[in-house]
């Protein structure tokens, strides 16, 4: 299995056309909204997560 490794050329290659399709203005506003969704990802895996450990713990005792 060959490891995905980008070098800083693929980098900045990546970079210039993320600029060129969204423009300076927008990449701002599409980082807060990833910030948001990976924020609430990890709320709804933690509150999934501690009801059954809560559930787990008591049906053990």
């Amino acid at each position: 299995m060959q490891l995905l490794f980008l070098s800083t050329t693929e980098i900045i290659i990546i970079v210039a056309v993320v600029l060129l399709l969204f423009g300076g203005k927008k990449i701002p506003e599409l980082m807060k909204g990833l910030g948001k969704g990976v924020k609430s990802f990890k709320d709804g895996v933690n509150g999934v997560e501690e009801p059954e450990i809560k559930a787990d713990k008591e049906t053990k005792e």
